[in-house]
């Protein structure tokens, strides 16, 4: 299993690498709750890659990988059964809209947090993503530069572990 290193500094180390990387404007917690904007302390699983097929091209990874569509959405309603899942908008309850204008978004890696199965107000849409222009903290993601996180992404698989320090 490779295993990739997050800590609460900032610093993301995978395969001998190290590279600077954004965290949750709250910084990293063990008691994740929705909208607290702190990034989730804990080993998980590397689920999935999403991407801007009209600003990428299909990123070299062995994750299972689709683009995003202009309707794609992430559920962040506590009460909705479709809570912390992607669905398509508009969507009758409050989600999180995933083709943006900005790019951060262009490429995310959809970690397994609060997933399987997901609880109510624990956190949602705990992505890997692009990080914006001097790392400004994030609502509680991971972000790395863009070109970081794709040379990362070709040694991912589906027994890739994040594991980020609190």
């Amino acid at each position: 299993m490779m295993r990739i290193e997050v800590s609460p500094r900032g610093t993301f180390k995978f395969r001998g690498n190290t590279y600077p990387c954004a965290l949750g404007r709250c910084s990293v917690t063990l008691d994740k709750h929705e909208g607290d904007g702190a990034t989730p302390a804990g080993d998980f699983p590397l689920r999935s890659v999403l991407f801007r097929p009209d600003r990428i091209g299909r990123p070299s990874t062995m994750l299972p990988s689709r683009p995003i569509e202009s309707h794609d959405g992430w559920c962040d309603d506590p009460r909705d059964p479709r809570y912390n899942r992607i669905v398509s908008l508009p969507y009758p309850s409050s989600a999180e809209r995933l083709w943006r204008d900005d790019h951060i978004y262009d490429v995310i890696v959809v970690i397994g947090y609060n997933d399987d199965p997901p609880i109510a107000a624990r956190g949602s849409a705990i992505f890997l993503h692009a990080a914006r222009k001097n790392f400004v903290p994030t609502a509680g993601c991971v972000a790395l530069a863009i070109d970081d996180l794709l040379a990362v992404l070709r040694d991912c698989d589906r027994d890739t572990e994040i594991s980020i320090t609190g």
